[in-house]
């Protein structure tokens, strides 16, 4: 900004001019990041999009309500932090990704559900002048438990182990293993089993050959029973507990010899697995009549291993074993009856799911939320559109997108109307174009065909030029066809190729619509 200052000169009768520049600054406005969750809890790991955010923003920390952990931190605490450039170019999104075995992550069982809760504030710098701000995260994910609600608990004094193991839900359909061997019925009577159809009890001495000695002292000498739960379908639960001559080790820090494969409860007394006998680097080792699957427990992480050896404390491993007979015969009963009837279906009409959603980019990935409606997106943004056949487990249906439009209303026959897809084509006469996007068997994506994608880019509204702040909905009408006998609707696999004659696709009963929006269009 300059303004200009004139001095007259009264003798000369001339104008002396001369401009003075003062630097203007104007506050910018507050816009939040936001927070998009992410996360897939079968895949035991939180993940959060926060942004968009400006290319002069850093991300500073991560604070929880226990700790403040700097980039570095998080690093080393296997939180998984990286930023990416935002489908518009213009930005960036800061990725973060926290497992659920991680402390900072709370647990809650309920009604055979856990409930896993993280609670996070991001600090951010803006560059150059270091400003801060903050922006906060509540997570929830739920995870329905593994079906097998037995459960183990115990007590003991100077003399023996009192062991207590409850069936739970799915009834006494598991082996247990004491120590290192398989408790049969000789076992069970030497221990003095008692039990119904609910629970079982035994009472092991603590010098019995399954106990082992953990420490010995003037005074006392300490020992420990492992018990170990194997299931017919190939499912291991097994329980590491505290020890004395460990002071320092953290339960929830224990993994299988995949590290990857963490306790699926945890806390600062004991950590609970439960794994499969194909998983999680478990071996198999043939026995006479039997086969030995083994894992072990134990520390893989290099920080907390480091910890263990500074304090010269002994490192900590469990050995889990089970076995399981290869030579047992197991007597069935049946009765059958001739067949009264030639075997036959009935012909039925059934009515197609479809579901189209708007990605966040063009990994489609992730999703915008229906809760997060309306979308919001500038001029020339571009939108990231999946269309899926819902339940459908068949490689040889294939969807195919007949027309696709836009209209200013949710009512699909509603006037003006924007045509993106004429026929399974890109629209010709649209100076933007939709592009295709090829669909790659990945993650969720089990059979290509059943999924089409897109990319529309945002268009000014030809009859409203100068009022673009406005919403839109995109509608498309698809097709279902069998791969083999494809109808005549193919651009979409293809490079724009115009093929085919025009379908009259909305008399045709074969043909499912489906509609996204509202979309808000805001001018840059």
């Amino acid at each position: 900004m300059y303004k200009t200052n004139v001095n007259r000169s009264y003798d000369t009768n001339e104008d002396t001019r001369y401009k003075v520049f003062l630097p203007v600054e104007t506050p910018l406005q507050l816009q939040p990041p936001q927070v998009i969750d992410a996360t897939v809890p079968k895949e035991m790991m939180f993940k959060a999009f926060i942004g968009p955010v400006g290319f002069d923003v850093m991300l500073k920390n991560i604070r929880s309500p226990y700790e403040v952990l700097s980039l570095a931190d998080c690093f080393a605490r296997g939180f998984k932090v990286f930023d990416n450039m935002s489908p518009n170019g213009c930005s960036k999104v800061y990725t973060v990704e926290v497992p659920f075995t991680d402390r900072v992550v709370g647990q809650m069982k309920e009604m055979g559900v856990t409930i896993y809760t993280l609670y996070l504030t991001f600090g951010f710098l803006v560059l150059p002048k270091h400003a801060p701000f903050t922006a906060t995260a509540y997570l929830r994910a739920k995870l329905e438990d593994i079906g097998l609600s037995s459960s183990v608990s115990g007590s003991c004094d100077d003399k023996n182990f009192y062991v207590l193991v409850k069936y739970g839900t799915k009834g006494f359909n598991f082996q247990t293993i004491m120590g290192k061997r398989m408790l049969n019925e000789s076992l069970a009577q030497q221990y003095g089993i008692m039990g119904n159809d609910t629970h079982f009890s035994l009472i092991v001495p603590s010098s019995a050959a399954d106990a082992t000695v953990e420490a010995v002292a003037s005074s006392s000498i300490k020992s420990r029973l492992d018990l170990i739960e194997c299931f017919p379908n190939g499912t291991i639960t097994a329980m590491a507990i505290t020890l004395e001559s460990v002071p320092s080790l953290n339960p929830r820090r224990l993994t299988l010899r995949d590290p990857a494969c963490g306790p699926t409860y945890s806390n600062d007394q004991y950590a609970y697995f439960v794994f499969t006998a194909n998983s999680c680097g478990t071996t198999r080792k043939f026995l006479p009549n039997m086969m030995l699957y083994e894992n072990e427990i134990s520390i893989t992480d290099e920080l907390e291993l480091g910890k263990l050896s500074q304090s010269k404390e002994p490192e900590f491993e469990l050995k889990v074993f089970c076995y399981y007979d290869i030579n047992t015969n197991q007597a069935m009963g049946f009765n059958s009856r001739p067949r009264r009837s030639e075997p036959y279906a009935d012909d039925a009409r059934g009515e197609m799911q479809v579901e189209m959603r708007v990605a966040l980019d063009d990994s489609y990935s992730a999703f915008h939320r229906v809760e997060d409606d309306p979308i919001t997106k500038y001029l020339q943004q571009p939108l990231y559109f999946e269309v899926e056949l819902m339940g459908s487990y068949n490689p040889k249906v294939s969807l195919e997108l007949a027309h696709c439009w836009a209209t200013l209303e949710e009512d699909k026959m509603s006037l003006p109307q924007w045509d993106l897809i004429v026929n399974g084509c890109a629209n010709s006469r649209d100076p933007h174009p939709v592009i295709f996007h090829s669909v790659l068997p990945k993650g969720r994506v089990h059979y290509p065909s059943n999924f089409k994608r897109f990319e529309v880019p945002m268009f000014a509204l030809a009859e409203d030029k100068d009022n673009l702040n406005r919403q839109v909905f995109v509608h498309c009408e698809v097709v279902i066809c069998d791969v083999r006998n494809p109808v005549d609707v193919q651009c979409s696999d293809q490079d724009n190729t115009m093929k085919g004659q025009k379908l009259a696709v909305s008399d045709d009963p074969g043909f499912k619509n489906v509609t996204s929006g509202p979309i808000i269009i805001m001018r840059s």
